[in-house]
């Protein structure tokens, strides 16, 4: 990922120079410790990966989980609500650990408790949920909730609890509590105990900022207020995100409220977290339900609940989680063992930040632009004030900014894991931004929700991208990062391959050789396409079947190879012969999701799409649904469909030719799996298969169809004219029956992949591989690129197609079709060309089909668009804008 022609503006910032020039000792490692050892020993199944969203989840070592499993198998943990020697070893086990808890925040039993919850999400509710709010009256003004903005969605919801009892949420600003340090303090009733909660993160988990934890004295004292309000002050701290990489000192800063989430400081367990209680204000906490577990005394027939005295034993409803409180124990052995402790990790990830930091505000353009926006509230002067996140915006070389779904997706081809959107902190998202509320609402409406890739709204980003770093990160992950960043936007594409499976292995890419017998790959976009409705009854089965025959569209199998080669013959005689502006020049369909396509001159179309697209998918052992972005490989799996024999014969480079029957002839069991968030049914089509794909893929895989009896319906996005009692069905596909693209618009992303080829090399990358990245169904020429964006509907014969929308693009494009191998370059050159989104092809559907008799889509056959109404060209390329589609 060298940039051979870097300009001042575009190097890699030294290491050691850095650090040399800094005012402060940096740390960078564990006090002798070889970083690179523990990494080789402890997370080995990083190797070839860049994790670097640690703030969401940090990683466990394999140390350990060695020594948790070691101590399951070798005790026998009762449930602790007993009197059995093996509760008795639990309940005894899991008060070590809150001891163990209370230390590492340098604290003890006798100033907190804790209460174990399953998250820092359930702490917060809990808080919400019992602290004592004091409703508006005649006699007093209430209770106030106040949150800073800059806090987690989760401390947000607080105010819902505190709208149902009619107090009052406040927001505030970083800024005003800075101000409000300033003023210092305001003139307050001391008589008045009116109970008024606060609430702000030590950390933001957006930024990384590190807000004083000075406030919590100040604002319990009344000596900084975040409103003026008479009263007594409590603060909640949301400690997860600060803990993960620092040491708190409850001894100095006794926040009365401080949730922890522990997967954020070990990486496993995940689902437990603590709220930690100071003990002089539990009494005044209050409690509505009871579980098991938390009463001494109470009657079945009357109202009589006497609680237990326990501050933990009151709130912790029902049986804890017990083994994974157990854990703990042995996260913190293992993190102080590797690290020597929270002090280290400090500074050794506040290192790495820094220097990340530094380097990347030093990128510019040759016309000095910056290459990011960083979006933070400290210049990362040091770890009192910065936490080991940064937060940024990528932009072009005219300061517009790149959508994070754009930058994710690149950053995947590199191996490299970041995090992208708001981060659960809208407030923050907002500021940072300069997102109005108004926006917000304006965004929802245009269909962009939390979580999603939709990353700019006329032109204005949604979100961010965030990078952090864990006590695990090194120097060589800050480097690939920059090195990404560098590449992908100061340097010319490069051509290079992405490593990835080294050959030899089972399923590895083909040899060049094998590739060129490989069969013609035409495979999958980020959001496929379709298939047929598989109840057609016998009549119309049979009547298939008879046209079948007649056009001899299912050759025997033992003439596949041959026969494959046909489609694109006629293909080149349809371009030269010339059939009319727009034809069909190729059929595709992909009878296994992500495998390799299944090209044909004419085939049949059913209530789903054409017949057989999408019908089967492989999962992995826990039914998940393999794609290209995980498994590669599967563009090398050939299958063939037979109608006639109805049956698919699968093939791959180095095994045997296995055949699946098209139809389930017994009744197998119907199992459930997931496609794009919808719920399908499906059935295992064996272990015969099943043993098939393992062994070439190298992982344990099964291969489901759906059901037939199961109907899944598209989501409606209807364009004008199109009937709303219209619905359409959908087989395994990710959005739409059909994907449509255009070889005009192929040939001009072609063309700019060749122009930017090094030492003028032509071709880099022939017509026919460049259209098999992009998995069409449907292969039309045209007489101007990216026209097909502009239509609304097109019909070839009697049948009627609309357009729903275009395929926005993901990283499975980079993958070449033939060997299964990646290259960044056809994603970058697209996203480059497209601007805002990688947009290319068109999604195409039906409504129902009248399948009385066959319908067929044929290569050959003309295809008429219409036009979109008021047809603008601000979505196109400027070269566009002003051409005529020929409807």
């Amino acid at each position: 990922m060298a940039c051979e022609d870097a300009h001042p503006g575009a190097e890699l910032l030294d290491f050691t120079q850095f650090r040399n020039s800094s005012t402060q000792l940096l740390v960078y490692g564990y006090d002798g410790r070889s970083l690179p050892e523990l990494r080789a020993r402890e997370f080995g199944r990083l190797a070839g990966t860049v994790y670097l969203d640690h703030a969401g989840a940090t990683l466990f070592p394999q140390s350990q989980l060695t020594s948790f499993t070691r101590d399951l198998t070798e005790n026998v943990y009762g449930n602790p609500h007993s009197q059995s020697i093996s509760s008795k070893l639990t309940h005894d086990t899991v008060e070590q650990v809150r001891y163990r808890i209370l230390a590492h925040f340098h604290t003890s039993p006798e100033d907190y408790s804790v209460i174990f919850t399953a998250g820092s999400t359930a702490a917060l509710k809990l808080v919400a949920e019992a602290f004592p709010w004091v409703s508006p009256g005649q006699e007093s003004s209430g209770s106030l909730f106040c949150y800073l903005t800059d806090s987690h969605t989760s401390v947000v919801g607080m105010r819902m609890v505190a709208k149902s009892v009619n107090v009052p949420s406040i927001p505030v600003r970083p800024e005003d509590m800075w101000s409000a340090e300033k003023r210092g303090a305001a003139a307050r009733d001391p008589d008045c105990q009116l109970p008024h909660l606060f609430c702000y993160p030590a950390q933001s988990n957006f930024s990384g900022t590190r807000y004083p934890l000075s406030w919590i004295g100040e604002v319990q004292s009344g000596q900084t207020c975040p409103v003026s309000a008479s009263g007594q002050w409590f603060v909640l701290l949301d400690a997860a995100s600060y803990v993960s990489t620092s040491s708190l000192d409850l001894s100095v800063h006794q926040a009365d409220f401080i949730p922890i989430s522990f997967y954020k400081i070990f990486g496993f367990p995940t689902g437990l977290g603590a709220l930690l209680v100071r003990n002089h204000v539990a009494p005044l906490l209050r409690k509505t339900y009871f579980g098991g577990g938390t009463a001494a005394a109470y009657l079945a027939g009357e109202d009589f609940y006497i609680p237990r005295q326990s501050v933990a034993e009151r709130f912790e409803d029902g049986t804890i989680s017990f083994l994974d409180v157990i854990a703990l124990k042995h996260g913190f052995d293992a993190l102080e063992s590797l690290t020597g402790g929270m002090e280290n990790i400090t500074q050794h990830t506040f290192t790495l930040a820094q220097y990340t930091y530094t380097a990347l505000s030093s990128l510019r353009y040759p016309n000095g632009a910056p290459v990011v926006r960083i979006y933070s509230d400290s210049d990362f002067s040091s770890p009192e004030v910065q936490g080991p996140i940064i937060n940024f915006n990528v932009l072009d070389d005219n300061g517009t900014i790149i959508g994070y779904s754009q930058v994710d997706k690149m950053a995947s081809l590199y191996n490299i894991q970041v995090r992208t959107g708001c981060f659960c902190n809208t407030g923050a998202c907002q500021r940072h931004l300069g997102i109005s509320d108004e926006m917000v609402k304006k965004h929802l409406q245009a269909g962009h929700v939390c979580g999603d890739d939709v990353d700019l709204i006329d032109g204005q980003p949604t979100g961010s991208v965030r990078i952090s770093f864990g006590y695990m990160s090194t120097l060589q992950d800050a480097q690939a990062f920059l090195r990404f960043i560098i590449a992908t936007r100061l340097c010319p594409s490069s051509g290079q391959a992405i490593p990835q499976a080294a050959p030899g292995e089972a399923g590895a890419p083909l040899a060049e050789s094998e590739a060129q017998n490989a069969v013609t790959a035409t495979v999958s976009r980020c959001r496929p396409s379709s298939q047929e409705d598989t109840r057609t009854d016998s009549r119309v089965w049979s009547d298939l079947l008879t046209a079948m025959d007649a056009v001899g569209l299912c050759p025997p199998v033992l003439e596949a190879n041959r026969m494959q080669q046909t489609p694109s013959e006629k293909a080149t005689g349809i371009l030269n012969g010339g059939v009319g502006p727009h034809v069909i020049t190729n059929l595709y369909l992909y009878p296994i999701k992500s495998c390799a396509a299944f090209e044909v001159t004419r085939w049949p179309v059913g209530n789903q799409g054409l017949l057989y697209d999408r019908s089967w998918m492989v999962v992995n052992h826990n039914g998940i649904c393999l794609s290209q972005k995980q498994e590669p490989r599967l563009c090398l799996i050939q299958p063939f469909i037979d109608l006639q024999q109805r049956i698919m014969v699968i093939k791959a480079t180095g095994m045997d030719p296995i055949e699946v029957p098209l139809e389930n002839g017994e009744q197998a069991p119907i199992c459930q799996s997931k496609v794009c968030a919808d719920r399908v049914n499906t059935y295992d089509c064996g272990e015969k298969i099943s043993s098939w794909l393992s062994k070439f893929l190298g992982r344990p895989c099964h291969l489901i169809k759906q059901s037939s009896d199961f109907q899944r319906n598209a989501k409606k996005k209807h364009s004008k004219g199109q009937s709303d009692d219209t619905t359409a069905t959908l087989s395994l596909v990710n959005e739409a029956q059909y994907l449509l693209i255009n070889r005009s618009s192929v040939l001009e992303l072609q063309q700019q992949l060749n122009a930017s080829g090094e030492n003028g090399k032509e071709d880099v990358l022939p017509m026919k591989d460049l259209i098999s990245r992009f998995r069409a169904n449907i292969i039309t020429n045209g007489t101007s690129a990216f026209e097909e964006e502009k239509w609304d509907e097109i019909s070839v014969g009697s049948l009627r197609f609309q357009v729903v929308g275009p395929c926005h693009r993901c990283q499975m494009i980079c993958i070449d079709q033939q060997t299964g191998q990646r290259n960044q370059d056809v994603f970058q050159k697209l996203s480059e060309s497209r601007k805002r989104k990688v947009n290319f092809g068109v999604y195409l559907m039906h409504g129902s089909l009248d399948l009385s008799s066959p319908r067929f889509l044929s290569v050959g056959s003309q295809v008429l668009p219409v036009l979109k109404e008021n047809t603008g060209g601000h979505d196109l390329p400027a070269s566009e804008k002003h051409q005529d589609v020929i409807a």
